[in-house]
């Protein structure tokens, strides 16, 4: 599903080239090169501000405290989505409320949504980089942006946003990193203070909205390596998107893709099947990856359980079809042609679009 190293030598050259630098200067802490990493990123994922943090899941936790949820408070947070959306909900003393996601995109139904005079934010997954669309809810959106690297951003009046820079995404870090996006520099400033043990100037220490600050941030190592992938990021997205068309023209008939907007980045390639799991041990056998996002809905996770949750038929359903393919920028050509191959044997059925 990824090959790390492979991905490294297309940017081997100048990421170590950064990386020496950061090392011979004796600046590994802040300072330019995590000031222009934030800057590249936040305009990137189409932002005004960007603080980096050590972590996809602090990019969420601070992103809340900064816009002011408070132990308590009621966050809606998508039944389909890794545990760090609800996590970092749950870590402030808030109530994450799991909803129900459409029936043809594992992203959160705005008819769905279980508000209530609790509610202080909703969290939009944009779930394998697929646009996350919502109405004015009355309430803030914080949109989780970490598969989005590469997608339109979303428009969004006073957006914040939070994206997670761990190995495996499209853009990522050489170890964990993350950033919080923020249009509001005030926002953004408080994010800023929060991480870096709430210090409003410096050896001086105060609460932000009620809270500590801690120390959470991206290392100068970690923006070096960022920026250094940067530079690759469109053929990523290029290869990804070629990958994914091909996968379109070849699947069988019961294998089908999800929905895709355009300028998909293709974080994952997600495919439904009522025999999902038989065709995960063909690709097994014949020693191909594949994944399952997600096996659950997050309200039967047993952390969450006995907690506030919308009924989700949506996302039950989903959870027993979906699989990835792998999608990944390093594939050959003849690997495509075997994933295609293999699912055609196991389902013994013409290509898409093959002549009857």
């Amino acid at each position: 599903m990824a090959d790390l190293a492979a991905r490294h030598a297309r940017v081997g050259a100048d990421v170590e080239r950064r990386v020496l630098e950061v090392l011979r200067s004796g600046r590994y802490v802040g300072g330019p090169v995590v000031t222009e990493a934030e800057r590249q990123l936040a305009s990137l994922f189409g932002y005004r501000h960007g603080v980096g943090v050590n972590s996809g899941t602090d990019a969420l936790i601070y992103a809340l405290m900064a816009m002011g949820i408070q132990p308590g408070d009621e966050v809606v947070v998508p039944a389909l989505t890794f545990f760090a959306t609800a996590e970092a909900v749950g870590r402030l003393g808030a109530i994450p409320v799991v909803a129900d996601v459409r029936a043809d995109l594992p992203l959160l139904d705005p008819d769905a949504l279980p508000l209530t005079a609790r509610t202080r934010a909703v969290i939009a997954v944009h779930l394998f980089g697929e646009a996350c669309p919502l109405p004015d809810l009355g309430v803030p959106i914080l949109d989780d942006v970490a598969q989005a690297a590469g997608a339109a951003p979303p428009a969004r009046a006073g957006a914040v946003g939070a994206a997670s820079f761990y190995p495996t995404k499209t853009l990522g870090a050489a170890g964990d990193g993350g950033i919080v996006l923020a249009d509001d520099p005030d926002l953004a400033d408080r994010a800023r203070k929060l991480a870096s043990h709430g210090m409003p100037a410096p050896y001086v220490h105060d609460r932000v909205n009620g809270y500590f600050g801690a120390n959470s941030r991206l290392d100068t190592i970690q923006a070096a390596v960022l920026l250094g992938h940067l530079a690759d990021l469109d053929a990523r997205l290029a290869r990804r998107r070629a990958i994914a068309a091909a996968y379109d023209a070849g699947l069988p008939e019961a294998v089908r893709p999800l929905p895709r907007g355009p300028g998909h980045p293709v974080h994952h390639y997600v495919v439904r099947t009522p025999g999902r799991d038989a065709l995960a041990a063909a690709l097994t056998v014949a020693g191909i990856e594949s994944a399952v996002y997600y096996r659950r809905p997050l309200s039967e996770e047993p952390a969450l359980a006995g907690g506030p949750a919308a009924p989700t038929p949506n996302a039950t359903r989903y959870c027993a079809e979906a699989l990835a393919l792998p999608v990944h920028e390093g594939l050959t050509d003849g690997d495509v042609d075997r994933v295609l191959d293999t699912i055609g044997r196991a389902h013994g059925s013409s290509p898409r679009g093959a002549a009857a």
